[in-house]
């Protein structure tokens, strides 16, 4: 089956209401975001391989109603759901979580089924790892040694790949640290959509960003491509202007 698009809560609400028993697969993406890219190919390779499986493209911003909803504040975002029942949310493009997802909770294929998944699951893990270093990098952290002014320019479209970008340990759905668990909820707080990144997948730009942005601690936030601080610099920016995050995104 291939991947449906939603253009409208209408056709959403039609679509997961009409057989509540089928696994349905919610993919929210937006088009700035550079894990996006990176997740797309996958997502439709996976959907022809699963075909007992509805599989629902959502632009986040496009239909940010639905997103509320979810409450989704970070992409790529995934949702697995029976019988208007929440399964599973996944954050970030990891095609191995999502693929391991489905598997658990998918109807059991036939062995020529499940021969045709296993193939079409490396192929799905092929498409992530073909896209544009770029992409692929903000996930995977998987790097061979790089110049000082490589690395300064792949932390400047890190740090660009998204309005507001999130340097942090972990996931907005598992935070590692308490501090990184309370500017998450400000962001959700003031309903900020942000791109992630995780800098335990790579060491390289956890320790580069702390020369970059001259902040030797995480989480670090930016917008528009520019360092705002950590945990209590946010919330100093919040109580001096309650509408910081609009007007900071407003800023050229």
């Amino acid at each position: 089956m291939s991947i449906v698009e939603i253009e409208s809560e209408d056709q959403f609400t039609k679509l997961t209401k009409s057989d509540p028993t089928k696994l349905i697969a919610l993919y929210f993406h937006t088009p700035w975001a550079a894990p996006c890219q990176t997740m797309n190919a996958v997502i439709k390779t996976l959907a022809q391989a699963n075909p007992t499986t509805l599989f629902l493209s959502i632009d986040a911003d496009k239909l940010g109603d639905i997103s509320e909803l979810f409450e989704v504040s970070a992409v790529p975002y995934f949702i697995l759901i029976r019988n208007s029942t929440i399964l599973k949310e996944l954050s970030g493009a990891d095609p191995k979580e999502f693929i391991a997802a489905l598997n658990q909770f998918g109807d059991k294929p036939s062995t020529n089924q499940e021969t045709n998944s296993s193939a079409s699951i490396s192929a799905a893990t092929d498409a992530a790892t073909s896209v544009p270093q770029e992409s692929s990098a903000s996930q995977n952290g998987a790097h061979e040694e790089e110049s000082a002014d490589a690395l300064d320019e792949r932390l400047k479209k890190l740090t660009t790949a998204a309005p507001v970008m999130l340097f942090m340990k972990g996931s907005p759905l598992a935070p590692q640290c308490g501090f990184l668990r309370q500017l998450v909820a400000i962001l959700r707080e003031h309903q900020v959509r942000f791109g992630f990144f995780d800098i335990l997948k790579d060491d390289s730009v956890r320790q580069g960003l702390k020369t970059f942005s001259d902040w030797p601690t995480f989480p670090q936030l930016y917008v528009n491509g520019e360092f705002q601080g950590g945990l209590d610099i946010i919330k100093e920016s919040l109580a001096d202007d309650p509408e910081f995050f609009e007007n900071a995104l407003k800023a050229q």
